[in-house]
């Protein structure tokens, strides 16, 4: 395979991890052929050979280290991904924009007491685990905005995954850059005209169980799961950067920008 490239390299050690399917082990041997591996550990960039999917485990895998992560879509939707080829992946890399994401920082109490935290890059994500639909109650820094949501549950997004269950779930999609949180009702049944609510990035968002022995609920924070909630604390963690890189002309803030257009 011929691989032409400048001289100048961003990143001198690239790591390439699969998402493990076919398709995707293939192309990271094409790439580690024509430019060589390192350990993911030593690496300067990830570069994630999978679909949205692997994105977010790499994200929260190397969520300390600020380490950026370039995906090269080996998946179906791929909207965090960039389009895959093996030639021209050094230059490509030098070209690369930064998007800067923060995850949110969830806290969790179950009935039986125990308390857990957990991180999510697209949204936490409350769910009732019966027939019976939930009912929350909703308050903001403290003070109660909502005394009573009866649905089947209750999100809250980041601007980054505001593109994904939050817009299948009507509620609106957030430039990259903007300060805020989209708080979006699933299947709300009252208040009925309750469509959700934006909210600043620096308050604090807490959701408690009404009746929470009748009406269990879950609580879901990207793939961290908890059952029989009773409340939940939210913040945003801007103290956690999470780089993404993409091509020029197709960076993330690019992409939920024309995803309003239907683009």
């Amino acid at each position: 395979m011929t691989v032409t490239e400048s001289g100048y390299r961003r990143f001198e050690k690239m790591a390439f991890l699969s998402s493990g399917t076919a398709e995707a082990d293939t192309a990271r041997l094409q790439c580690i052929e024509a430019y060589g591996n390192s350990e993911a550990e030593h690496a300067d960039v990830i570069v994630a050979l999978g679909g949205d999917g692997l994105m977010l485990q790499m994200l929260h895998r190397f969520m300390s280290t600020e380490k950026p992560i370039y995906g090269l879509n080996r998946g179906s939707v791929g909207f965090l991904m960039n389009e895959f080829k093996v030639e021209g992946l050094i230059d490509r890399l030098n070209q690369s924009k930064s998007s800067i994401v923060h995850p949110l920082l969830m806290r969790a109490i179950q009935a039986s007491g125990t308390i857990s935290r957990a991180r999510a890059i697209n949204e936490v994500s409350l769910l009732r685990q019966s027939y019976q639909a939930a009912k929350l109650r909703i308050l903001i820094d403290g003070k109660e905005r909502l005394g009573e949501l009866v649905a089947d549950g209750i999100l809250l997004a980041t601007p980054a995954g505001s593109t994904a269950y939050n817009l299948s779930a009507n509620g609106p999609i957030l430039p990259l850059n903007a300060p805020l949180m989209a708080l979006t009702p699933i299947s709300a049944f009252r208040p009925r005209r309750w469509r959700g609510a934006l909210l600043p990035d620096r308050c604090q968002v807490t959701i408690e169980v009404l009746e929470p022995e009748k009406r269990p609920v879950a609580v879901v924070a990207d793939h961290f799961e908890l059952k029989a909630i009773i409340r939940v604390e939210i913040d945003m963690d801007h103290e956690t950067n999470l780089v993404l890189l993409h091509d020029p002309g197709h960076s993330l803030d690019e992409r939920i920008l024309a995803e309003q257009f239907g683009a």
